[in-house]
């Protein structure tokens, strides 16, 4: 399979990928961008197309921020609704809360959930994407959802503060 190929039919998917990753389009694009014309100049050494470009898309995304001149991801506008939503708008807020604190996380926390819950890798092929232990994974998935899962959970009142009488 040559580059021009690869690229034609899987560039909808990578995006794709990317994108969930970032949780930004625009963010996403510019990564895309970027390994594939690393991808290309590379080509003839590349065994498993897909899985190597899905590597240099993880490896260029946790990298993204050690750049000065590049932005932050953000989480607006980056989801359609969710499905079988009486109100669409109630499921599309519901989403772009979870994107908003996901964005939160620490880039290999999101990375790893992004992995196991959008692309349904094992702890075993993440481990081989991010290029840590599998316990590692597992403690990166752990974290972020008990963030996710106390940032998500629903508000609670504020103590009463208790005045001194002086």
């Amino acid at each position: 399979m040559t580059f021009d190929e690869f690229a034609a039919a899987q560039l909808p998917a990578v995006l794709r990928f990317a994108t969930a990753l970032s949780g930004d389009p625009e963010l996403a694009k510019d990564l895309v961008q970027e390994v594939l014309i690393r991808a290309s100049e590379r080509w003839p050494e590349i065994g498993r197309p897909e899985a190597y470009v899905r590597k240099m898309v993880v490896n260029e995304y946790l990298s993204w921020r050690r750049r000065s001149w590049r932005l932050i991801p953000s989480a607006a506008g980056s989801c359609d609704a969710g499905v079988g939503s009486p109100d669409p708008a109630d499921g599309y807020a519901e989403r772009q809360t979870l994107l908003a604190e996901m964005a939160k996380l620490p880039r290999r926390q999101r990375t790893a959930l992004v992995l196991r819950y959008y692309e349904g890798f094992s702890d075993a092929e993440i481990s081989d994407v991010m290029g840590c232990t599998q316990s590692t994974v597992r403690g990166h998935v752990f974290r972020a959802l008990a963030t996710l899962r106390v940032e998500l959970a629903e508000p609670r009142p504020a103590p009463a503060l208790i005045k001194e009488g002086r």
